[in-house]
């Protein structure tokens, strides 16, 4: 059975409740039950944090342990380094996700410094994102 980690960062804890114009109605516990129905061969496992820290020990976790790991570092795309040397120096393919299109909001979210170190990314199609970086993997796998 292949294994696709998604972890998410800072916020992302409140979705279906945080600026639904912007990220939707859907939660996350929904978002993984629709991809464990559409995918029953992939084991998937789910991570969130509001802290820097907790999200590089994820990904040195399933990094070296799982097929793919799909990531929304949330506001810690634009600033961390940490986060991006942490997916540097795993093994496991990232791709990068946003649900917004961080390319039509403010100046600051026009820089990914996570991104550089993914595979790809995916922004703007809110929790389809996630399901189109999904389907990539399940594609590759």
């Amino acid at each position: 059975m292949h294994k696709i980690a998604i972890i998410n960062g800072p916020n992302l804890n409140l979705t279906g409740q945080r600026e639904p114009e912007i990220y939707g109605a859907q939660n996350f516990e929904d978002l993984m039950q629709e991809l464990k129905k559409t995918y029953p061969s992939i084991a998937f496992s789910y991570f969130q944090s509001n802290v820097e820290g907790e999200i590089i020990n994820e990904l040195q976790d399933k990094g070296f342990a799982n097929d793919g790991i799909v990531l929304n570092a949330g506001a810690y795309t634009h600033t961390s380094i940490a986060i991006a040397d942490a997916i540097k120096a795993i093994k496991t393919p990232v791709i990068e996700v946003h649900m917004s299109n961080i390319l039509n909001r403010e100046t600051f979210r026009h820089t990914s410094l996570t991104g550089v170190n993914c595979i790809g990314s995916v922004i703007g199609f809110g929790m389809h994102s996630y399901k189109m970086a999904v389907a990539q993997f399940a594609g590759i796998l």
